[in-house]
């Protein structure tokens, strides 16, 4: 009889994604093969509290109104004590206490306290394999302003950005004004480490530049201002190589605004009207093996491991990468899983692959 694996879904988080995560986690149990995997929800409420989560898909449902959430229920779940464990210690609402063996965990985190390496350092110290990148390119790929600056560093062409912060807000507004207007209106303000466009505002003059501003700093204490770029929004999905292979890149998805300014929130989880997306993207072969091939070298530029999904601009002068997400929005009619699948490889089979990359890459 073959032994399940046993998979820690590490889901929730203390960022404003929480409910992203929540939904993801969902869409993964949805898929899961209990025949072979011992599925371990550990959800991290709000607070940041580790909780025994449930294994029914349905408790994890976004939409209609209703946003999922991690709630303390008093049970608690704690890692590894050194790193020759593999068991977590899980103790249940009514105290009593048991382990549980981990194999391998899947931290389906997005944004601060998860996405940006925290979380994988911490597994990396306990010494359990982890599905998607490890610390450097977790945090890389978390802050647009380092990211950028690794991109143009490689030779890959990036969209223009100005980086301001708190401070500079506070004590010099007229260099932040500057800089917007150097770029050119409309310009895009968005924080710089945040994903979801969580915080992400539009501007088309200094009144407008100040709201937008505001609102992405209350996310993050810096963040970036972009001119607003005329072009396609083509996005890709890049999966890791077995034993040292290449990485590959799936087909690409192209986002099509009908009747709203950017790809926001509401339209990318909500259902909200305005935007489709069409799998896969209309690109000649020249085309698609560029984008492809700049997509994987974005991905090895972070040092990038698992997973990741990059967004381009198709513009009249060629393509420009926006950002590579090292843990994309992963529920089952996400970008990521949809490319794959129309590349050939099914969510079940995607979600199997990933965490065989993840014991592959530890060994």
């Amino acid at each position: 009889m073959t032994t399940k694996l046993a998979l820690a879904l590490l889901f929730g988080g203390r960022s404003s994604e929480h409910s992203v995560s929540v939904a993801t986690a969902g869409g993964v149990l949805g898929a899961l093969d209990p025949e072979k995997y011992d599925i371990v929800p550990v959800g991290i409420t709000r607070d940041g509290a580790y909780v025994l989560g449930s294994t029914d898909p349905a408790d994890y449902f976004m939409g209609d109104g209703r946003m999922p959430e991690v709630h303390d229920d008093g049970s608690r779940v704690a890692w590894p004590r050194d790193a020759r464990s593999h068991e977590l210690t899980v103790v249940g609402p009514d105290g009593a206490e048991r382990s549980v063996r981990v194999d391998v965990v899947f931290p389906i985190l997005h944004g601060l306290w998860g996405e940006d390496g925290t979380v994988q350092g911490m597994l990396e110290l306990v010494d359990l394999p982890v599905v998607g990148s490890g610390v450097l390119a977790s945090a890389l790929g978390m802050d647009k302003h380092f990211m950028k600056t690794v991109f143009v560093q490689a030779g890959l062409p990036v969209t223009p950005w100005a980086t301001i912060s708190r401070r500079q807000w506070a004590e010099d507004r007229a260099s932040v004004h500057a800089a917007a207007e150097a770029l050119g209106y409309p310009v895009f303000v968005k924080p710089a480490r945040a994903g979801s466009s969580v915080g992400v505002g539009k501007a088309t003059d200094a009144a407008s530049l100040a709201v937008a501003v505001e609102g992405a700093l209350a996310e993050d204490s810096r963040a970036l201002i972009e001119p607003a770029i005329v072009g396609r929004e083509i996005e890709i999905a890049v999966l890791g190589g077995r034993g040292g292979a290449a990485p590959r890149a799936s087909l690409a998805g192209e986002v099509l605004l009908t009747g709203r300014d950017f790809y926001d929130f509401e339209g990318k989880y909500l259902g909200g009207d305005g935007v489709e997306l069409q799998l896969p993207a209309v690109l000649s072969d020249a085309e698609l093996a560029e984008m492809q091939g700049l997509a994987v070298r974005a991905f090895e530029a972070i040092g990038a491991a698992g997973l990741s999904r990059v967004d381009f601009f198709l513009t009249d002068a060629g393509w420009l990468i926006n950002e590579i997400n090292t843990m994309p929005g992963f529920t089952p009619i996400s970008m990521y899983p949809k490319c794959w699948e129309a590349s050939g490889l099914p969510y079940p089979a995607l979600i199997d692959e990933l965490i065989a990359l993840a014991l592959d890459a530890q060994g």
